[in-house]
């Protein structure tokens, strides 16, 4: 007499029961009562399927009142998986702190973007609940605080846990050592970035902004690209690199966000959207800026001011634990003239003309800051070819083979390969040249088949290249000073 009726998933009774094109469905059949009184009715459903299948049947749908149920607010969330809490400290034997509720709603709301409340804050409970029967018995916890839930929402996620772990704090904090150590010349570059990634990893930026948005200008081949992709090596993070030469035309933009409603290649994403979704902790570098057509720097302007894109279908991809890197040769040609006056070597400044012509005021003005790149510096190429001998070496370890650079190689490689204009890609050809070439035959057909040592020496003003096999006893595994340095 006094029932009410409740029909979760109500859209589907449209068409239900009808048969071979009838009309007499399980909806037309609910009209009468519910015209009439007789039945007290409640129904739940999307707003997607509301639109496209219960709004259709207008006659249904004016015998319903439509409420909006609105995703709770953070602290109703609180309260409600309090009241549920009970019921998941039976299932799991365990017991939730109430930091953990309260820290599993506020993590959820920030990172967990695709699910509402509070659904997504009761499947990080749920999560590490059952985390727990995975450990063996003896280490079981019995009570669950904020730490366990840091880490289910960082799995969830993908981004790393809120607390960092001891190794974490280490990277952090020689982070811009590290950096150092394997991109010479560039030190201010370096300092920005890092002092970047410390502010967000300590919570101090802005919540909505991506962890750093630098646009690197400077000459070509002095390690603007090497800087991005030695800080997602060294943060242990994926790095999404775009080349914008293959986006010159207007409408390439749909490549990054996915082709909108009406065109050829709709069904599938762009790659951008897709790229950051899969990976949402990334370094995200977009090299050479300036080949790309102006309009896609328009998509890019929500990207670094509220850590957002929309992609065609209108889903949100968020960019918040983003580094985003763009590199440019803007201004390169300018900075490279003779300088003019007295006590000047090289021009400074002249580049800002040049990336202001290039990039819009608005563009600009999202930027945390435009670091320009130095021409590589002499005093150290010598580390430049320390580090290229080194790559050349980890090449060869697997074919047992060790390279012995004397000082004198090291300064005559650092000599014939530097070039003020065009950086450090000058002394890899040098080292293709003299090096890697006279060792292919020597590989695959001589002395070096089965592994050996190679030391590289200076006769005649040419380099001289001295073979030991691995048969040799005169076979030695000494290096010199250069290349034992950390």
């Amino acid at each position: 007499e006094n029932a009410v009726l409740f029909i979760d998933e109500i859209h589907t009774v449209i068409g239900a029961g009808a048969t071979s094109g009838g009309a007499m469905d399980a909806s037309n059949l609910l009209k009468p009562a519910l015209a009439g009184g007789k039945l007290r009715t409640m129904g739940s459903t999307t707003y997607k399927e509301f639109r496209q299948h219960f709004e259709k049947d207008r006659a249904l749908a004016r015998r319903f009142q439509k409420i909006d149920v609105n995703e709770p607010s953070v602290e109703d969330a609180v309260k409600i998986l309090r009241g549920i809490k009970p019921y998941f400290e039976d299932h799991h034997s365990v017991k939730y702190t109430a930091d953990a509720i309260r820290t599993s709603v506020e993590l959820a709301h920030r990172y967990i973007n695709d699910r509402k409340l509070p659904d997504s804050a009761i499947d990080v409970i749920d999560e590490a609940g059952a985390a727990q029967h995975l450990v063996a018995a003896s280490k079981r916890r019995k009570t669950i605080g904020t730490k366990e839930v840091e880490a289910v929402v960082a799995k969830i996620a993908r981004i790393p846990p809120k607390n960092v772990s001891k190794d974490d704090v280490i990277v952090l904090k020689d982070l811009e050592a590290s950096l150092k150590r394997v991109v010479f010349g560039q030190d201010a570059a370096i300092s920005a970035l890092s002092s970047a990634i410390k502010l967000a990893r300590a919570g101090l930026r802005e919540p909505e902004k991506p962890i750093g948005n630098y646009l690197f200008a400077g000459p070509t081949g002095v390690g603007k690209t090497e800087v991005a992709k030695q800080l997602a090596d060294t943060l242990g993070v994926e790095l999404l690199r775009f080349d914008m030469s293959e986006y010159m035309e207007k409408h390439a933009v749909s490549r990054l966000i996915g082709a909108p409603p009406g065109y050829v290649g709709f069904d599938q994403g762009g790659m951008l959207t897709d790229g950051v979704d899969q990976h949402p902790h990334c370094v995200l570098l977009l090299d050479e800026m300036e080949k790309a057509h102006p309009d896609v720097y328009n998509i890019l302007l929500q990207v670094m001011d509220h850590g957002k894109l929309t992609d065609h279908n209108g889903r949100t991809v968020d960019f918040r634990n983003v580094v985003l890197i763009m590199t440019s040769n803007a201004g390169a040609s300018e900075q490279a003239k003779e300088a003019i006056g007295f006590g000047r070597d090289r021009r400074t400044g002249e580049d800002t003309a040049a990336i202001e012509r290039t990039f819009t005021p608005e563009f600009r003005n999202r930027l945390d800051a435009v670091i320009s790149f130095a021409p590589l510096p002499k005093e150290v190429i010598m580390r430049v070819v320390e580090k290229f001998v080194l790559q050349l070496e980890a090449q060869l370890m697997d074919r047992n083979v060790t390279i012995e650079l004397s000082t004198k190689a090291a300064e005559w490689l650092g000599e014939k390969g530097y070039d003020a204009k065009m950086g450090a890609r000058p002394l890899g050809r040098v080292i293709q040249e003299h090096i890697k070439k006279p060792l292919a035959e020597e590989l695959l057909f001589g002395k070096l088949a089965k592994g050996g040592v190679v030391k590289v020496g200076v006769k005649k003003g040419e380099l001289d290249l001295t073979i030991l096999s691995a048969e040799n006893p005169k076979l030695t595994g000494n290096k010199p000073p250069l290349l034992t340095a950390e």
